[in-house]
């Protein structure tokens, strides 16, 4: 029986040292990978950092060109203003333009009989000055001949 007991504690000894072992090597393993991941985990701190920093450039340009943005708006909201005072005025200018002409056209209507005696007048004092140069010319060929 004690012969039993030996054996046992032998196998359960070489059971422990085999488990040791194992555990050792396995531990080993996790332990290189933890390494691994340490490693890892490093370097994707120091792109974290690199991303931080751009990430922080780029939003400063953002806001300046977001600053920027809004200067040339309310320097275009000015154009847009005096655009639409020109439009106003031309409008105005316009409005103008229609009432002379209205004016134009009723005066010329309450005076169209005038007009016509007018331009009968000047159509008769025209006829008589090309009469009277014709007459001139064959005057002043004449006494040259």
């Amino acid at each position: 029986m004690i012969l039993i007991v030996y054996i046992s504690v032998a196998v359960i000894a070489v059971a422990f040292s085999i488990l040791v072992v194992y555990l050792s090597r396995t531990l080993s393993s996790l332990q290189n990978t933890l390494d691994n991941v340490a490693g890892t985990l490093s370097g994707l701190e120091k792109q974290m950092e690199g991303v931080t920093s751009e990430t922080t450039a780029l939003l400063h340009k953002t806001n300046k060109l977001a600053e920027d943005i809004q200067q040339k708006s309310e320097s275009l909201n000015t154009v847009v203003d005096a655009v639409k005072d020109v439009g106003t005025s031309l409008q105005r200018f316009n409005q103008s333009v229609g009432n002379v002409t209205e004016e134009v056209a009723v005066q010329l209507d309450k005076n169209k009989t005038k007009i016509s005696q007018v331009v009968q007048v000047g159509n008769a004092v025209i006829e008589m000055w090309d009469k009277w140069k014709d007459k001139k010319q064959k005057h002043d060929k004449h006494f040259s001949n």
